[in-house]
């Protein structure tokens, strides 16, 4: 085809046939009939069809096309189909006379007509937002396609096509006739330069082959995986076929995930990655994959302009046109070479790095040893009480560290805290590109390699053929142009005499470029191949140690057994926390919405001082005497009903609930417990037997030792027996057990069960419930446990106790988590006379129970919840976020119910409101998401499909919010 014929082409609108048209089109070639509805194209005209026979897609070109472009289509499809491998892709259906091309006329025009089986399927392009998961799916994909098309030949792909990216430059400048908009089209031709010269070089080495040349989200299809995620498995529309370059495939799968990417030009990656894994590029392919990325940018955005201005009502254009805007802005907002670097890493290939061995001293008379790093990270002893969040603290400590030693610097690749911001969906910059030094003010400063001087806004750049060095605070000896030996003076360092002054390096591999501070931990290693490490200037202590976040979980792994897990497939590594916030090692900050086990915060300076001033003092078992452990159990039983006034102090809720069962057992007599379905009371041997949660134990209801006794849940919200006013319906199935036992003769020893539902999530129970449950065990001469390890101690706002909402008083409490603020205590509240009863058994100590360090701990956790009004301010946040998460249920069927109270609360996740199906998988993959836009969140819960929502109690409103929008934007988006 002639150029002029490819031109003529791309000015033409969509063929003119209207549903009455392709009615008697379908009737008359397939004997079909059925409901028709348009499907979008650029220069076709497309309509599914729903029949009797199946649904199918009858596309409707242009005589302009060859046929032999058409019956290359065709044979595609046929190649494909016959290939195991290959993805999905439609039948081609042949007309009543056995043809699979139609040419035929409508209104005096020529069009060419097949019919096509329609693929099923959910199309990328209808997900706001995809995962790691699905963009590996198409990258995968992608290639799985490319292989499968390699050994396929065909005269008709060898054809003049506006989509094919080695025409990309010619295409584009006729293109670009068509905008209007003047500083628009400037913009655009400027960039498809900057793609073609660096194209250029590299088309020799390029492998050409069959392409589909369009795996985009609007042409592909796929299926929903177990956790609700969009997997593409099929391929549609094979219209822009041609013989091309094989990378150039990939490259428009890559520019149209762009269009999901939020601005981040990263998010292909995972795409890439799996590629590779499949169908490998070699290193030249992989460098050009980038600017034919741009290129495919330039002619979307080009060609949809110039498509607006032929067809006006075209809305498929239209609604796609924002889209393309938007690949074509991402594509502009990162260099050239960063992006190559990443591709690179992402595809496992080696990116060699400067040579810097030959290049001379930047500080002639400092004595490089001495220089003090000062560590600015993450696990730094430097920070904390939030101090790190004052505007100048890094310098504060690099000045300080400077006047002790002489001559200070920061570190090159540190992940600095400082940098971290709370309450963001994204990570922040937190790699450190560069290195400041604090020196004496007048420091000579020389350059350590040859090179032109580039002098502007205070800023000096020395550049040779491989490397530019950037300074700051220099007071310069050079002007801007002149050309330096290796060795020459640069200058002094800008100050007065006697004082300190900064300099700041950085060096960069790229010409003309002015490169961030900071790097995004994700872009940290692509950063840092464009922006070297300048320890070869300094010294090895330059550059900070990395994180070795996989080696460790591997030695986790490898040496602690494999029954202790941990949160996440691929958690990241956290090594900080402030109130309500956690940092990971790269200076990620995470909203803490899980841990109810730091009930005052993370880093609370008051209690980490208390504790430590009380390890200095003493810290020993409890059988010794001291003040600590008399005061804190005398607080204790102040805060329980009267008449519960004998303490124990242990080390856990596990130990607490094994010591309760043994009081009440040592009380009555008696060895049968009664318990309840879908409950957690801890691991030992006691409170374990008691607890019956499948999610925590899949075998909890086939081993249970026959002295306990689990009644039906009274899960007011998916049980047998729905809504508050259900006591009576739950208590007759408890009853026949009662009676079972009775019938046994050997008496009952207590029951036990959390007072709010909290391994539920925090399902109230029946009103009423526990006062007669409670009766029925006092009766039989039973004890009552209340299980307030999880629920109690201030977090349901509205109550101290969670019992005190079911207007009963418990023979035993046992409390622990958040007593503590994370350190080990646990405790149990009961009557004197059963505390005597255990005396009967021997004494009860333990070791660590009740310490002094122990005591101190629990007694200053007490003063700054109450000086705090830290349950006060559950019961206001509480509220407040309990109405912002209702308020979900009305706008995504997927939320069934809002659970709980106060800071104790539980969204659950359901695919049917009507049988309350459990939206396990979709659960597990909110929290993965909710992870990836910077909050903690774990599923609890029988079948692990409701929100675990039970941060620190000192939760501030805003961050309430924060986490209500950010669950909302996940619901809304998708996961």
């Amino acid at each position: 085809m002639t150029d002029e014929a490819l031109v003529d082409r791309m000015t033409l609108p969509r063929p003119d046939v209207t549903v009455a048209d392709a009615e008697e089109i379908l009737l008359a070639h397939y004997s079909l009939s059925g409901m028709l509805s348009e499907l979008g194209s650029q220069q076709d005209r497309n309509y599914r069809v729903d029949s009797d026979r199946g649904r199918y897609v009858l596309k409707i070109c242009h005589a302009a096309y060859e046929a032999r472009e058409l019956e290359a289509q065709n044979a595609a499809l046929h190649h494909l189909r016959s290939r195991q491998d290959a993805p999905r892709v439609p039948k081609v259906i042949a007309t009543n006379d056995g043809r699979e091309i139609v040419v035929l006329t409508v209104r005096g025009r020529g069009y060419q007509v097949r019919l096509l089986e329609y693929l099923e399927g959910q199309r990328l392009t209808e997900m706001r937002y995809l995962a790691p998961a699905s963009v590996a799916a198409l990258g995968a994909l992608c290639a799985r396609l490319a292989q499968a098309l390699a050994d396929f030949d065909h005269p008709g792909l060898d054809r003049s096509l506006q989509w094919d990216l080695r025409r990309a430059g010619p295409v584009a400048v006729q293109l670009l006739s068509a905008i209007t908009d003047s500083a628009a089209r400037d913009r655009i031709a400027k960039t498809m330069v900057m793609a073609v010269r660096r194209i250029q070089p590299l088309a020799p080495s390029l492998r050409l082959q069959a392409v589909h040349h369009d795996v985009t989200g609007d042409n592909v299809v796929g299926h929903r995986d177990a956790h609700g995620r969009v997997i593409p498995d099929g391929v549609i529309d094979f219209g822009d076929i041609i013989r091309g370059w094989l990378v150039g495939d990939l490259a428009v799968t890559c520019a149209s995930l762009l269009q999901q990417a939020n601005g981040d030009p990263f998010h292909i990656l995972p795409a890439v990655t799996a590629y590779q894994a499949i169908y490998p590029l070699s290193d030249v392919e992989l460098k050009a994959l980038w600017p034919l990325i741009v290129a495919r940018a330039v002619i979307l955005v080009a060609s949809s302009e110039q498509q607006m201005s032929i067809d006006p009502d075209n809305d498929y254009v239209r609604s796609n046109l924002d889209r393309e805007r938007a690949i074509f802005n991402t594509v502009m907002s990162v260099p050239f070479e960063l992006m190559e670097a990443a591709i690179l890493k992402a595809a496992g290939a080696d990116v060699a790095a400067p040579s810097a061995s030959a290049w001379l001293p930047l500080l002639p008379n400092i004595d490089l040893s001495t220089i003090a790093y000062v560590d600015l990270g993450v696990r730094s002893a430097h920070f904390s009480a939030g101090n790190w969040l004052n505007a100048d603290m890094d310098w504060r400590l690099l000045a300080r560290a400077a006047t002790e030693n002489g001559t200070a610097a920061t570190r090159y690749g540190e992940y600095r805290l400082s940098r971290a911001a709370l309450g963001n969906t994204r990570a922040q910059a937190t790699f450190a590109l560069h290195v400041d030094i604090c020196l004496a003010a007048g420091s000579a400063v020389a350059a350590p390699f040859a090179g032109r001087i580039g002098w502007k806004d205070q800023h000096l750049t020395l550049t040779d053929d491989s490397m530019t060095l950037h300074l700051d605070g220099l007071n310069p000896l050079v002007e801007d142009g002149a050309m330096l030996a290796a060795g020459d003076p640069l200058g002094s360092v800008f100050g007065e005499a006697s004082s300190l002054g900064g300099l700041r390096l950085q060096l960069c591999s790229v010409a003309g470029l002015e490169p961030p501070l900071f790097a995004m931990p994700r872009e940290a290693a692509a950063w840092s191949v464009l922006c070297p490490s300048p320890s070869s200037l300094l010294s090895p202590g330059a550059d900070a140690p990395q994180p070795e976040t996989t080696e460790l979980l591997v030695r986790r792994r490898t040496h602690l057994a494999g029954a202790q897990k941990n949160y996440y497939a691929a958690p990241p590594q956290i090594e900080r926390g402030w109130r309500e916030h956690l940092f990971d090692v790269e200076g990620r900050a995470y909203l803490d919405m899980v841990n109810n086990v730091t009930i005052l915060g993370h880093g609370h300076p008051r209690l980490a001082a208390a504790i430590s001033a009380q390890w200095l003092r003493l810290n020993t078992n409890s059988r010794f005497h001291y003040a600590a452990i008399a005061e804190f159990s005398e607080r204790l039983a102040a805060l329980a009903p009267d008449g519960l006034d004998a303490v124990f102090l242990v080390n856990s809720g596990s130990e607490a609930n094994d010591l309760a069962i043994r009081l009440a057992q040592a009380h009555s007599g008696a060895r049968n417990m009664l318990c309840l379905l879908e409950a957690y009371h801890g691991w030992s041997a006691a409170s374990e037997a008691v607890s019956t949660s499948i999610a925590d134990n899949p075998l909890a209801l086939t081993t249970r030792p026959d002295w306990v006794h689990a009644a039906v849940s009274p899960n007011t919200y998916r049980g047998a027996f729905r809504g508050p006013d259900t006591a009576a319906s739950y208590l007759a199935t408890v009853k026949p057990m009662l009676e079972t036992i009775d019938a046994g003769g050997q008496g009952l020893a207590g029951f036990i069960c959390e007072s709010v539902y909290g391994n539920a999530g925090g399902i109230p129970l029946p009103e009423g419930y526990l006062k007669e449950i409670y009766a029925e065990v006092r009766a039989r001469g039973g004890l009552c446990i209340a299980d307030e390890v999880q629920v109690g101690y201030g977090r349901l706002g509205h109550y101290f106790w969670g019992f005190e909402q079911q207007g009963v008083v418990p023979d035993i409490i046992t409390i622990a988590k958040g007593m503590g603020n994370g350190h080990p205590l646990g405790a149990v509240i009961t009557r004197r006379e059963i505390a005597r009863s255990l005396e009967k058994e021997g004494p009860f100590f333990s070791s660590t129970g009740g310490s002094p360090v122990s005591c101190v701990a629990g007694m200053t956790v007490l003063d700054i919840m109450a000086e705090e009004k830290l349950q006060e301010n559950a019961r206001t946040v509480g509220d407040h976020l309990k109405a912002r998460l209702a308020a979900l249920i009305d706008r995504h069927p997927i939320a069934g119910a809002v659970h709980g109270m106060g800071l104790y609360l539980g969204l659950e996740f359901v695919r049917d409101r009507t049988t309350l199906e459990p939206a396990t998988e979709e659960t597990a993959a909110i929290c993965d998401r909710l992870l990836e836009l910077g909050i903690i969140m774990q599923p609890t819960g029988d079948h692990q499909n409701v929100l675990k929502i039970k941060p620190p109690l000192c939760l501030s409103i805003e961050s309430a919010d924060f986490f209500a929008d950010i669950l909302e934007k996940v619901l809304q988006e998708g996961w």
